[in-house]
């Protein structure tokens, strides 16, 4: 059999053909054709930095848990604590395999005491929904993959708040952080969560996924008056680097462990036996070989992924993510270190093209919006 049978075709969202209409940039992303770009990175990031903007998310998962054990089996499934949420609430929490290596980064709902679902990236759909149901034995549950009926479109940037208020009124200002509601839009059901990417103000909605490009008509046209712009993979990237949020495939993996990426606080060491416990203990036990840390370009010179990290000529570690970060002009990116070197307002270098370049290591996030807004005064 040649490449060219084994090889799959690549997969499109409901939104695929209004990108196209919309003259934007398509590339290959895990299997999916996807906007990487409109009008320009730049452009697109500073739109929701700014106003508004809205992106096509429908190339990911979700994957829906239900029965009476659906609780205790969702705290075994994840590091962090399940049992914290109450109806309307959703957390950010790994999923561990049995060596501690995470299978992915996801978001946990709750609908009910009996109903929960996974939202999981793209490329981990598949993955995702062999492993938990692989966990199943012993619990009173189903796992069932939602994906093909599910459409998601984020809308982010300060100017969310107001166009959400024009499609379903004041109400949403109440509508916190993680949280959650069931409702209805464009005749259907849809779920709105005030959640995102971008560490701007922002809401994900989820609904039936042959309504994707009716409601993404609809936010379009209520989004002019406050300046909405369309946002392709490229913003989406630059916006969660300049946050120190983490992608699946570059910081984190099956190989790095929760707490060598710095997400020690969704990792809940003292609840009842979760998958990858035990190694995740003997790792806080022993130290951590390397870490995951952030670091801020001394020069003009923008670092990418695969860049190794050096001291004193010796490497170090691998840049993980690396971009020139639109909101304050300068290189930022991600790496693993060896620990040691894991040191805030320390010097590393970076090699780009053959070139040692010098960084400072930084406290996560690199933007904050209340200094970038004093800045700009």
């Amino acid at each position: 059999m040649s490449t060219q049978e084994t090889m799959q075709p690549l997969m499109k969202t409901p939104l695929y053909d209004v990108h196209v209409q919309s003259g934007a940039s398509i590339v290959d992303f895990n299997g999916w054709l996807m906007p990487i770009q409109y009008e320009g990175i730049i452009a697109e990031h500073n739109a929701v930095r700014k106003s508004v903007g809205i992106f096509d998310i429908c190339h990911m998962g979700v994957i829906e848990v239900n029965g009476p054990d659906a609780l205790r089996f969702c705290q075994y499934a994840i590091t962090n604590d399940a049992g914290k949420l109450t109806d309307g609430k959703a957390l950010y929490t790994p999923l561990c395999n049995k060596n501690g290596g995470i299978v992915d980064d996801v978001l946990l709902y709750r609908f009910g005491k009996e109903r929960y679902a996974f939202v999981v990236n793209a490329s981990n759909i598949p993955k995702d929904t062999a492993w938990l149901k692989g966990l199943l034995k012993g619990f009173q549950a189903e796992v069932a993959d939602a994906s093909p009926r599910t459409g998601i479109i984020a809308v982010q940037g300060p100017n969310s708040l107001p166009l959400m208020e024009d499609l379903y009124g004041r109400a949403v200002e109440t509508l916190q952080y993680y949280s959650f509601v069931e409702t209805e839009i464009c005749g259907g059901p849809c779920v709105l969560s005030r959640t995102g990417y971008t560490g701007e103000m922002g809401f994900e909605l989820y609904f039936p996924r042959e309504k994707a490009a009716e409601i993404w008509a609809l936010i379009m046209d209520k989004g002019k008056r406050y300046g909405i712009r369309p946002i392709g993979l490229g913003a989406r990237d630059t916006l969660r680097l300049e946050m120190g949020f983490s992608l699946y495939g570059h910081e984190i993996d099956d190989t790095t462990t929760p707490l060598e990426a710095g997400l020690s606080w969704t990792v809940c060491l003292d609840k009842e036996d979760f998958v990858g416990k035990k190694p995740l203990l003997e790792q806080k036990k022993s130290g951590l070989p390397r870490k995951l840390v952030a670091f801020r370009m001394l020069d003009r010179s923008i670092p990418r992924a695969g860049n190794p990290v050096r001291n004193m000529g010796k490497v170090i570690g691998k840049v993980t993510s690396g971009s020139y970060s639109p909101s304050l002009s300068v290189g930022i990116g991600m790496a693993y270190v060896d620990s040691l070197y894991a040191v805030a307002n320390s010097q590393i270098a970076v090699n780009i093209r053959g070139k040692d370049s010098f960084a400072e290591v930084v406290k996560p996030p690199f933007y904050h919006k209340k200094a970038a807004a004093k800045a700009k005064k």
